[in-house]
């Protein structure tokens, strides 16, 4: 049995209710108009369904305000939101048929129309066709306003069914959805784009307002105008390098893309200021996609823009821009290396290929990145591939002393000749110092701007090996001279003179005053007995090494040497000529009964003479050589090989008509004279550390001492007199020795060899 204050404090709070629902109206006539004006209120607002035939019932909307006004004086209002939203959901199953009807019309191929209570469109039975979920839109948008309490309850009541409503239908809108809603995006973008306006367009997206399908689909919104971006990035830049392409890009942007933009990012401004300030975040993305797009094509194309480099400055000059906009620089560079790797650093590409792809990567990536982070980066394999090729250093300076007739100089005739500039250290009271960019390297320097030579020159450590090889191309150049004009190597050697001063060119100045003093000697001897012959004289110690040779000369050739060096002993009697017959040219005439020849030699003497003979004849002559020169007299129809290794001079041409008149093979165009290479004279000079004069260097280690490593061989070797090789350069003499069968190699430890 409930005590007696419980009892008191129901009846207390039984009481206060009644007082509240009959508003101190006599009796119970206050009840009765509260129930009244609940009922009508809980009928008005009771979800009907829109696909039932039956007549609604009117009702008159001041009664109906009435009745909420009496409700609300009740306080009963939240009690009938909770009984209006329980109503809905029981009725939510009419909006889940709709859904699934229209979803199926959509997803399913030639499906027939479904037979079911609804009533759609003709245009919404297509497979896969938007228009079927432009019509479910506009159908759920039906249903939303016909559920909608009205705004006499206050934003509370509203704002809470407009939350239960839209729960439930994104709860029931099945994946294949959202590829409905990005096929209506996009289709109002195209005709936005193409300015083909569709009143309908407005109405959809107030649509999807009102569902709130804008912010619950946004990023699908978003990439329907990020696909857009990129596939008219793709068809307009593709490969068009010749001008920039951002100011138009930026023009089309705001002509096309921004007024499809105020559709779902600016709904509800009333003026251009309101928009603006609307569509400032999401413009922002926007244009960082577009600047995104086009550093992502210009990435993919670096290579090809290098290659196309200077036609393509204007597709560099957007690319610097994107990368300030877009940070893809690590991109960049990985993907120029890949594409390196890939299409220029392996055997198959000339060394002058690369060499000017180099050339090109240095002037491009100065311009996307001026304090030569990128270069730096991007450069560092090339610089290691190059430095191990052979003939890395060749072609560079066959490209400093060229004349450009080949079209292939490294460097621009029009660019200012500097001398090759050397790493400075940083100063950093210099007011116009600044710190190293932020994704610099820990090896990364940064310098002055440079021309291209100094760095192509920085590939080595040291400029001594390009000055050695500037020596031994000057010499061939200077041999192969016939005219005895030397203007152009004159003044190359100026040119070499500004780049590495005047110090490490003195040698080459010595080559060209032989060549002029030669051509004095030669005239003060002729002058005091003439000669058929006309050689030039060098200083031995002052050129590079000339490949030796045991070549004999007939014999009436040999009294002209001795003559010669008689009249030049008196001359200069201080100086001995050493002559090298293998590096001249001599000219002959030998007349046959039918015609005439020039050039020709031993088969003065006699008509049929033997490989063999001939090689002993000539000295140490290679036999390879001297069957390839009597092939081409062979060709020539002058000789005949009548067997094996016989040849015999043809005094009658056989199938050539009397008199005819035939010449000997010039030599091959750009034929330089057999001056030894860098490589050649650091291989021969390593020879001495073989053997050399009954002192054992390399060959007494490896007797006494066993197997040893490189570095211990390079470790001891230093004691040697005048040793000055690096590791590198005995590596790979040692490799050349093994090639010979004189080392072997296990496990990098070096034998001698069995």
């Amino acid at each position: 049995m409930a005590s007696a204050a419980v009892r008191a404090q129901v009846a207390a709070k039984w009481q206060e209710s009644f007082n509240r629902l009959n508003r101190s109206q006599p009796g119970i006539s206050g009840l009765l108009a509260f129930s009244e004006a609940w009922t009508l209120a809980i009928e008005f607002l009771k979800p009907r369904d829109l696909n039932d035939p039956a007549p609604q019932k009117q009702h008159d909307l001041n009664q109906v305000r009435a009745a909420f006004g009496v409700v609300g004086e009740c306080r009963r209002l939240p009690v009938m939101m909770e009984v209006f939203l329980e109503d809905m959901r029981k009725s939510q199953h009419l909006i889940t048929r709709e859904v699934e009807a229209y979803m199926t019309l959509y997803e399913v191929k030639g499906s027939a129309p479904l037979q079911c209570v609804v009533s759609l469109n003709a245009s919404s039975q297509s497979n896969s066709d938007p228009e079927s979920i432009r019509s479910l839109v506009y159908r759920l948008v039906e249903w939303y306003n016909a559920w909608k309490p009205t705004t006499d309850l206050g934003p509370t009541m509203i704002s809470a069914y407009t939350l239960a409503f839209q729960t439930h239908i994104f709860s029931v809108l099945p994946p294949s959805f959202a590829r409905g809603i990005k096929a209506l995006v996009s289709a109002t973008l195209q005709r936005t784009v193409s300015q083909l306006q569709d009143p309908q367009d407005r109405v959809l997206w107030q649509a999807f307002d009102t569902l709130s399908l804008i912010d619950r689909y946004e990023t699908l919104i978003a990439s329907v105008g990020y696909e857009f971006i990129e596939s008219y990035v793709e068809e307009t830049c593709a490969r068009r390098w010749s001008k920039p392409m951002l100011a138009t890009l930026r023009a089309w942007m705001i002509d096309k893309i921004v007024p499809w933009m105020l559709y779902p990012f600016a709904r509800g401004a009333t003026n251009a200021d309101e928009a603006k300030t609307m569509m400032q975040g999401v413009g922002s993305r926007f244009d960082f996609h577009m600047h995104k797009t086009l550093c992502n094509l210009r990435t993919q194309e670096i290579f090809d823009i290098i290659v196309d480099f200077p036609e393509s400055a204007g597709a560099l000059q957007d690319l610097k821009e994107c990368l300030a906009r877009v940070d893809q620089r690590a991109d960049l560079v990985q993907a120029l290396r890949q594409a390196n790797n890939k299409r220029l650093l392996h055997p198959g590409a000339d060394t002058k290929d690369i060499l000017t792809h180099y050339v090109s990567t240095i002037k491009c990536l100065r311009i996307v990145d001026p304090p030569g982070v990128l270069l730096f980066k991007v450069a560092d394999p090339t610089r290691r591939y190059l430095r191990d090729r052979p003939d890395t250093i060749r072609c560079i300076v066959a490209s400093l002393v060229g004349d450009g007739e080949s079209g292939d100089s490294l460097v621009d005739e029009n660019d200012p000749i500097q001398p090759l500039q050397q790493p400075e250290m940083e100063n950093y009271s210099d007011p116009e110092w600044n710190p190293e960019p932020i994704d610099a390297g820990p090896d990364f320097r940064a310098s002055k701007s440079s021309d291209v030579i100094s760095t192509i020159v920085s590939i080595y450590d040291t400029k001594d090996l390009f000055v050695k090889e500037l020596q031994v191309l000057l010499a061939q150049r200077l041999l192969a001279v016939k005219d005895g004009n030397f203007d152009r190597e004159r003044r190359n050697v100026e040119i070499l003179k500004i780049r590495f001063g005047e110090a490490a060119l003195q040698v080459c100045e010595v080559m060209l005053r032989d060549m002029t003093d030669s051509r004095r000697i030669d005239q003060h001897v002729q002058s005091q007995k003439a000669s058929s012959m006309h050689p030039t004289i060098i200083s031995r110690h002052f050129w590079p090494a000339l490949e030796s040779s045991d070549m004999v000369m007939p014999e009436q050739f040999q009294i002209l040497q001795e003559q010669y060096s008689k009249e030049f002993s008196v001359f200069k009697p201080d100086k001995v000529l050493r002559w090298l017959p293998h590096l001249g040219r001599v000219h002959l005439q030998l007349e046959l009964e039918d015609r005439t020849l020039h050039s020709f030699e031993l088969f003065s003497e006699k008509d049929v003479w033997t490989v063999d003979e001939l090689v002993l004849r000539s000295g140490s002559v290679n036999r390879n050589a001297a069957v390839k020169a009597l092939a081409t007299w062979v060709d020539m129809h002058v000789l005949k090989e009548d067997s094996e290794g016989v040849f015999r001079l043809l005094s009658v041409a056989e199938g050539h008509a009397p008199g005819s008149r035939l010449q000997a093979p010039k030599p091959e165009a750009g034929e330089l004279p057999p001056v030894m290479s860098v490589q050649q004279q650091q291989a021969e000079q390593m020879k001495m550390y073989w053997k050399q004069n009954g002192a054992k260097f390399i060959e007494g280690m490896l007797t006494n001492l066993g197997s040893l490593p490189l570095d211990r061989i390079q470790s001891m070797l230093k004691f040697a007199p005048g040793y000055d090789r690096t590791v590198e350069q005995l590596g790979s003499f040692m490799e050349a020795a093994r090639r010979e069968g004189l080392v072997n190699v296990k496990d990098s430890m070096w034998r001698l060899g069995k």
